[in-house]
């Protein structure tokens, strides 16, 4: 795990009492975020830690045609509702529940239903452009990038959409190149140098032990261990 030029790891954080700690986890699609976020949440306890993911956020457009809405860029931050993200992170910071939209994204549409989303102590936040926007970098208590190899990370991304998303090798690998990487290019690496502290993938285990270590010390600070 290794600590940005901007701030080091393990530095004294500032935030009202009662507050949760919020962690932004970010990174190119495929770099493993989300692994690392159920990691953590796995060691702290999911009574202590919540997770939402921008990708709960991507715009509702039933007022295009299912054509229409697969050439939607889905890798540029418009495509993300991040106002209404940042009203729910508002809610739970102030200690109430929300409801988490659902995505469905077969059809590339938001579906009917919602997650109860209940705040606690430790809200962690995960999503490819969330250090690309500055208002969600100012809610954030500490700001992780998971930096892992655009090989790596562009065949678990064939392997998730084809696996989970019904998507087919044609239709993933033409994405790719028409908007996943000139986005990752423009957006997502440019945001790594917002980071507090950079994750190369090949130590997931022990970025996890240390991140896992910080939060139990943060927990304690605030009384809620």
């Amino acid at each position: 795990m290794i600590p940005s030029r901007d701030r080091r790891a393990g530095d004294d954080f500032d935030w009202p009492a009662g507050r949760p700690f919020i962690i932004g986890v970010a990174g190119g699609s495929g770099s493993g975020k989300t692994t690392i976020s159920t990691s953590i949440i796995e060691h702290i306890g999911a009574e202590r830690v919540a997770l939402i993911s921008h990708d709960a956020y991507y715009r509702h457009r039933s007022h295009l045609s299912y054509e229409e809405r697969n050439r939607v860029n889905y890798d540029h931050p418009d495509s993300l509702e991040t106002e209404l993200m940042l009203v729910h992170l508002d809610a739970i910071a102030a200690g109430h529940s929300i409801e988490l939209p659902v995505y469905d994204f077969s059809r590339h549409l938001r579906r009917p239903d919602t997650v109860t989303v209940h705040s606690r102590p430790v809200i962690m936040i995960e999503g490819i452009l969330i250090l690309a926007d500055p208002r969600l970098r100012e809610v954030m208590d500490l700001r992780v990038y998971v930096d892992t190899d655009p090989d790596l990370r562009v065949l678990r991304r064939l392997e998730r959409d084809m696996r989970e998303r019904g998507r087919s090798f044609e239709s993933v690998v033409a994405q790719y190149h028409a908007t996943v990487r000139p986005m990752h290019l423009q957006f997502v690496e440019p945001s790594k140098r917002h980071a507090d502290v950079l994750i190369p993938e090949g130590y997931n285990r022990d970025a996890v032990g240390a991140l896992v270590s910080m939060i139990r010390d943060v927990l304690a600070r605030l009384g809620r261990s």
